[in-house]
């Protein structure tokens, strides 16, 4: 079978995937748990591309009744074989029967407030122009027609932020029933918002938009609601009691979303890549929704198959990851070094918080943490309540290899545009001991990485070269880990060292110290003293105890001091 052939990327409409006979994994129990949890509002937090928009389309075509009819989307699926007690295929009663508005913010990106409005306010706008035979006959007053023709681009906060609840109005009259409204990816334009510094204006819109949509209209039956991150209640959901919240912690829907190992490995086996499998797991498994181990992503498994069994970091890639990025290299030194362990493979905790406030991240590192784990970089490896207050403290680890990769290739950026040649030859300078080429190409990558490294406001002078250094640090381990054993600020000897480079082939690298300072101007009287009181500090200390207790023999061990005033380095 040729499974390239009939594996769609990226379709979203759930009736022209069916209808296409194209790649599909039944997820139509979904409707079934959604529907008998008989919650008012949902909110269901997701990764990005792990089907949501896909379900949402699939949960709209089984209720609305502009989908009446249509139970040949269905057949064949575990929604339309689900029987109650009696035998009754009860499910089947309720396909195309209620009024249903589906919305996006998927596409709501903009550089500042206007601009997002104005996209916003185009949606519903469209919401009402596909409604638009609404206004023939005598169903809405003349009033109402008028409130009708006012809904366009660019209206009003106060018309806007009630035109969803309107339409309810109008659709429950039409059809007499109450809506069921689906919102997808309702945080994206939040995300915007915080990125771009318009925060505190677009979370006042939403809020009241939220509230009239999802809180305060009565024509509301069911509400389904998704996106990344469960953004704070007090932000945009405040007093919205009625919200039923659904986390990547969550049990609930566990593998509704994302593919699970036995769908995995059932649709390599069918399609000839069955020999891949455990390959396929180290790439891509790794997701965990609740207790619900071995999730794998569905935009990377279906551009494997679509790519003929290649391997590549395609769910990792389809994002920017901008604002990951920007947390993690403006990050604290505590920040940094957890990511040095995340990227040797090991695990750290953190305390997790699912409502994401935005205005923390740039300065709790545990903010960041939990972004990264609504967002799949990070996966949980264990749970623990610890103290009288039964904190709970995770276990947290890098998801897979394409994660591993992605943030890899991040790194590596942090010292990229025209720097990128002189931090490539830095490190073979270091391994040739050309000390004037080290000179020569660290200045260059200080000068222009300094300041990506200072982009907290809280950042002092004094700050800057140890976000550097770590950043720094990070990057020794992206280009040769396969090479040395990368540690950074360990115990060895009397005190810590900064970095050390221990070689995994004994015959062709020589080991490392690394010592970072900054020149203090009122002990030193330059640069260059600042370097020998950096080597002078790993030779009294003893910092070459741990290499010695491996075997080494001194020679083999080389010793550098860095020296830092401003953005000027000094290596000797």
């Amino acid at each position: 079978m040729d499974g390239k052939a009939f594996v769609n990327i990226g379709e979203q409409r759930f009736d022209r995937l069916i209808e296409e006979k194209k790649f599909y994994i039944d997820k139509t129990d979904f409707i079934r748990e959604w529907w008998e949890t008989g919650s008012t509002v949902t909110l269901l937090t997701r990764p990005r591309r792990f089907g949501k928009t896909l379900n949402m389309s699939m949960v709209e075509c089984f209720f609305s009744n502009q989908y009446a009819g249509r139970g040949d989307l269905f057949e064949g699926l575990s929604i339309w074989k689900e029987k109650s007690p009696d035998g009754d295929y009860k499910y089947r009663k309720l396909q195309g029967t209620y009024p249903v508005i589906f919305l996006s913010f998927a596409q709501i990106k903009a550089s500042d407030y206007q601009k997002m409005a104005y996209k916003i306010t185009k949606v519903i706008a469209d919401l009402y122009e596909r409604n638009s035979d609404l206004l023939a006959g005598n169903l809405l007053s003349e009033n109402e027609k008028q409130y009708y023709k006012s809904i366009k681009p660019g209206m009003g906060e106060e018309i806007a932020t009630d035109a969803i609840g309107s339409m309810s109005n109008f659709l429950r009259r039409r059809y007499g029933r109450d809506v069921i409204i689906i919102l997808d990816e309702y945080d994206t334009p939040m995300q915007e918002a915080w990125t771009s510094g318009y925060w505190e204006e677009a979370a006042a819109f939403f809020g009241s938009l939220f509230n009239s949509t999802f809180k305060t209209n009565p024509y509301l039956y069911r509400g389904l609601i998704t996106g990344v991150t469960r953004i704070s209640k007090e932000s945009i959901f405040s007093g919205l009691n009625n919200l039923d919240v659904v986390t990547t912690t969550s049990d609930e829907y566990a593998t509704a979303f994302g593919f699970t190992q036995e769908e995995v490995f059932a649709a390599l086996d069918a399609l000839g890549y069955g020999s891949e499998k455990q390959e396929v797991k180290r790439w891509y498994d790794g997701f965990t929704f609740g207790t619900h181990t071995d999730i794998y992503n569905p935009w990377s498994i279906a551009s494997f198959i679509r790519k003929n069994g290649k391997y590549d970091a395609y769910w990792a890639n389809t994002s920017s990851n901008g604002l990951v990025n920007t947390l993690i290299q403006g990050g604290n030194p505590e920040l940094k070094q957890d990511m040095e362990r995340l990227l040797q493979g090991k695990e750290i905790q953190a305390q997790i918080d699912e409502q994401i406030a935005f205005h923390q991240l740039s300065g709790s590192a545990d903010a960041v943490w939990s972004l990264l784990l609504a967002t799949g970089y990070l996966k949980v490896q264990g749970l623990k309540q610890v103290g009288e207050l039964k904190k709970k403290v995770y276990t947290l680890a890098i998801t897979n290899g394409e994660v591993r990769s992605m943030f890899s290739d991040m790194v590596r950026g942090w010292f990229g545009g025209s720097a990128e040649p002189a931090y490539n030859n830095f490190i073979k300078a270091l391994l040739l001991n050309d000390l004037d080429a080290m000179n020569d190409f660290m200045n260059k990558v200080a000068l222009h990485s300094f300041s990506s490294f200072d982009l907290a406001k809280s950042v002092s002078d004094d700050d800057a070269p140890e976000r550097f250094y770590h950043g720094f640090v990070l990057g020794l381990m992206v280009e040769l880990s396969g090479r040395f054993a990368i540690t950074s600020n360990r115990e060895s000897g009397f005190g810590r060292y900064d970095v050390m480079l221990t070689p995994l082939d004994r015959e062709k690298d020589d080991a490392y110290l690394i010592e970072f300072k900054v020149h203090k101007p009122l002990k030193e009287k330059n640069l260059a003293q600042t370097v020998a009181n950096a080597l002078e500090q790993i030779d009294r200390k003893q910092y070459e105890a741990e290499l010695a207790a491996k075997g080494f023999a001194a020679e083999k061990i080389r010793k550098y001091g860095f020296a830092f005033r401003g953005k000027e380095c000094l290596i000797g």
